[in-house]
């Protein structure tokens, strides 16, 4: 029998094609290329290479440089109303599933395991007197130290080490803080830690925001995940990799940056806080998306939890901008903003969205890396032009 092929859902054949779902379905009444029912018998598939084919053919024959970069996942699909795991709108996820549940559904895990028994800190030393953003890489790096079986990358070796991760990283953001240990849900115990007595509103906003953010596709840190995956590295460097990319502040650090952007509406007002940012930056922090083209539909869930717990002044501030904004038909407000505003007005450290971040995103490299894992190994060379300067 040959090898099944790759099938591509409608809206991910019209994306790699640059077209609409109406042309799309042009493409198939005129014959240029054949759908396929799916076991659901609602939606139709495509095959990757008939659509990679026809693609090819659009440009006159010229080979797509970005085929080489073409990864075939099941992790995260995006679609227009937000990221979808496995099949479940994240949107949705967020209001109805703890953290560790949307992890292991994007691991595949199969596991029912309780947060106190699955989810529990290594016994390191207390971390050294650093930044956040430098003791949780810390963190990654004694613990691939310790472990004498590092190179053990079944499934299921690799979603231990990833539970155990995520609940040290969460214990070392704050080691003086609230001694929370491995009672709780992550969401709680990371409340904890940057709040100190966090209502029940702030617990569910914030695990909101980490299954929000627990995966987005290939994301720049996921493709390094992906990389350092195909390499065979073991799941403390892959998860460094990623690290080490969400370290910059157009990734992981945006929300901090969207943070600063809420300061100055409380201190100067929205008209004159938007100007001073357009003034000194190319694009307004917390706004526009290069795959939403109107609001990020994940903004719009911690708007919800925002307004639900946050003060009326903070309310009336985040409205008064979101408006200006939309007034001059500027670019949307993206999860970014959301997560400024849940740590601004909640009383959080001005970097807390970037721990946010940075914890929900173990859950989405880990899957990426497993499922690498299946993958031929080095697999990504990508060609250089060659130029003179």
């Amino acid at each position: 029998m040959g090898a099944v092929p790759t099938m591509l859902q409608s809206e991910e054949a019209a994306r790699r094609l640059g077209i609409k779902l109406p042309t799309l379905y042009a493409y198939v009444s005129r014959g240029l290329l054949s759908s396929h029912p799916a076991g659901d018998g609602r939606r139709s598939l495509f095959v990757a290479e008939d659509v990679e084919a026809l693609a090819k053919r659009s440009r006159g024959g010229r080979t797509s440089e970005t085929k080489l970069a073409s990864v075939t996942t099941s992790v995260t699909q995006l679609r227009d109303d937000g990221p979808y795991y496995r099949g479940s709108p994240a949107t949705e996820l967020a209001v109805s599933a703890d953290y560790e549940e949307v992890a292991e559904l994007l691991w595949r895990s199969g596991a029912r395991s309780s947060p106190t028994t699955a989810w529990r800190p290594l016994p390191l030393d207390p971390p050294p007197a650093l930044g956040v953003d430098s003791r949780l890489r810390w963190v990654v790096l004694m613990a691939g130290a310790m472990d004498p079986l590092r190179s053990d990358l079944r499934a299921g070796a690799v979603t231990e080490v990833a539970r155990h991760l995520v609940a040290t990283m969460v214990a070392a953001v704050a080691p003086e803080g609230p001694a929370t240990g491995d009672r709780g849900t992550v969401a709680r115990r990371l409340a904890s830690k940057l709040m100190g007595a966090p209502r029940p509103a702030h617990v569910r906003a914030l695990n909101a925001a980490l299954v929000l953010l627990a995966d987005h596709e290939l994301a720049t840190s996921t493709l390094a995940v992906r990389v350092a995956a195909s390499t065979r590295a073991d799941t403390y460097n892959a998860v460094l990799a990623g690290l080490a990319v969400l370290s910059g502040p157009l990734h992981g650090g945006a929300s901090q940056l969207a943070y600063g952007l809420l300061r100055e509406v409380e201190r100067l007002g929205p008209e004159r806080a938007v100007d001073e940012a357009l003034k000194w930056q190319s694009r307004l922090p917390g706004f526009g998306h290069s795959v939403y083209r109107g609001t990020d539909p994940r903004f719009s869930v911690l708007k919800d939890h925002f307004d639900a717990a946050a003060s009326a002044p903070w309310r009336r501030r985040l409205n008064s901008l979101v408006a200006l904004v939309e007034e001059r038909r500027l670019p949307g407000p993206n999860v970014d903003l959301g997560l400024a505003a849940l740590t601004l007005a909640f009383g959080m450290p001005e970097d807390a969205g970037r721990t946010i971040f940075t914890v929900a995103r173990v859950a989405g490299w880990v899957a990426h890396y497993l499922e690498e894992l299946d993958e031929r190994p080095v697999r990504y060379r990508a060609r250089a032009v060659y130029a003179t300067r």
